[in-house]
């Protein structure tokens, strides 16, 4: 007994000093010197707990189960981190945002044949399912969308059916809840449960497939909150402190990014999950307003030469380009030249909370050149060249200039009142708003069509020749 005492006060003190370190960890994620020190931080305060946790002498496990789903999972993970691209990333977070909700999923419905202690754990049960389910399924929508295998929107039949699962799922959560023969113990699974276990995964389709591909960064930071809330109840279930701490922070830190993600659109969140950006149609900016000018690789160079202000404003085009690394390179040959030289990053360009600052931090772009909206548009009249590259809804004016505009209001990097713009486009397809981007036709715009990693590459090579 006396023992047994010992391991709980120790297992108890490194729960504590993981749930520390969860939080050193996470504060230093937000510096680029101590980013890469808080992840190692975080891993070491997940595998603490994971181990304190297997080493209990009161838990009856078959050890060998364990070590094999250790193993697989690791070499899974390890294939994945090696194998995937920097592009990708969007997709893989939102898959592994999908797999944290199947797994506190698998753990309230695990824990509903253990006899409840009373109504609250059954509704915790009830919760959990729900939302973990709703955060799997929906994760795998988010993934094909992002990784544009799936095409499904508004308006098609199998959406619309989609949507009234989760509509339905709504009442169907409320009568599981509170159904009275099963709020103290469970002698059997109920066909009931069993039709709610499906309903919530189809339900979880419903609610992200209507989302439009524009809104997939505020969905990706939702879902990575779902799932933090969705583990916290799980460590409420399992009566476990750290999943709880983990849990509870992710939930916290995934829902204050989502709304930070959402002001950064200028709309609400109920506005992006529920209603989506107006059509396209409605809006005199998908009317094209003149000709465009093209301009060479060469005569950019010319420009930028004399230039004494360089603002780049990356898009996910540079993300498909896989251009970051010239782009750092071109940005090293302007400063080289005598230019100064910023990074303009939009909260919600790319496809993912904080994807430009992920790709440039790759090609070691110093995080001192980024700079947000805020920070850039009080001063972009004094701009000599902003180069936009594949950017497209985040530059656009008819934010600030058209109110009969579907994303009128939304914050942009204001590139129009740069002296010169570059924009760096394959075609004049419009972003994923639908809208027709004016600035394409401005006086002061000049457009560089092609891949942009060859036509950056192009002026690379311009600057050494």
């Amino acid at each position: 007994m006396e023992s047994l005492n010992i391991f709980s006060l120790i297992q108890n003190l490194i729960y504590i000093g993981s749930s520390a370190l969860f939080i050193l960890g996470i504060k230093m994620l937000g510096k680029e010197a101590t980013a890469v020190k808080g992840n190692y931080l975080s891993a070491l305060a997940m595998f603490s707990a994971v181990a304190i946790t297997y080493l209990d002498p009161e838990l009856k496990i078959d050890y060998r189960i364990i070590i094999a789903g250790v193993l697989l999972g690791g070499f899974i993970g390890s294939l994945i981190a090696i194998k995937v691209k920097m592009t990708a990333i969007p997709e893989m977070v939102a898959l592994f945002n999908g797999f944290g909700g199947l797994a506190t999923f698998l753990i309230a419905w695990s824990q509903f044949n253990v006899p409840a202690n009373g109504p609250f754990q059954h509704a915790l049960i009830m919760l959990t399912v729900y939302i973990g389910g709703i955060t799997f399924s929906g994760s795998l929508v988010a993934y094909g969308k992002l990784s544009e295998r799936l095409k499904l929107g508004k308006g098609s039949w199998v959406t619309n059916v989609l949507i009234s699962f989760f509509y339905l799922s709504l009442p169907a959560l409320v009568y599981v809840i509170f159904e009275p023969s099963i709020s103290t113990v469970f002698p059997s699974v109920p066909s009931y449960f069993l039709f709610f276990l499906g309903l919530t995964l189809i339900a979880g389709l419903g609610f992200v497939t209507p989302i439009g591909g524009g809104d997939m960064p505020v969905v990706i930071s939702l879902l990575n909150s779902l799932s933090g809330i969705a583990a916290a109840f799980a460590g409420l279930l399992l009566e476990n402190t750290v999943l709880i701490v983990a849990g509870s922070l992710v939930g916290a830190s995934g829902l204050i990014l989502t709304v930070i993600m959402a002001k950064a659109m200028n709309r609400t969140i109920g506005n992006i999950l529920f209603v989506g950006y107006a059509s396209a149609t409605q809006s005199s900016g998908n009317i094209e307003q003149g000709e465009v000018k093209p301009i060479s690789a060469e005569d950019a160079y010319l420009i930028l030469e004399n230039a004494s202000s360089v603002l780049i404003v990356p898009g996910y085009g540079m993300a498909v380009a896989q251009a970051q690394h010239v782009v750092r390179e071109m940005g090293e040959l302007l400063e080289e030249n005598g230019t100064e030289v910023k990074y303009g990053i939009h909260p919600v360009a790319g496809r993912m909370p904080g994807h430009m600052n992920v790709l440039l931090a790759e090609a070691n772009v110093s995080y001192d050149l980024l700079a947000e909206p805020d920070d850039v548009n009080p001063a972009m009249d004094s701009v000599d060249v902003a180069i936009v590259i594949g950017a497209n809804d985040v530059v656009n004016p008819s934010a600030t200039e058209e109110e009969g505009s579907p994303i009128y209001g939304m914050p942009i990097i204001e590139v129009h009142n740069a002296k010169t713009i570059f924009v760096l486009k394959r075609s004049m397809s419009s972003g994923f708003a639908g809208v027709q981007n004016p600035l394409f036709f401005r006086e002061n715009t000049r457009m560089l069509f092609g891949d942009a990693k060859e036509s950056i590459g192009l002026v690379v090579s311009e600057f050494k020749d």
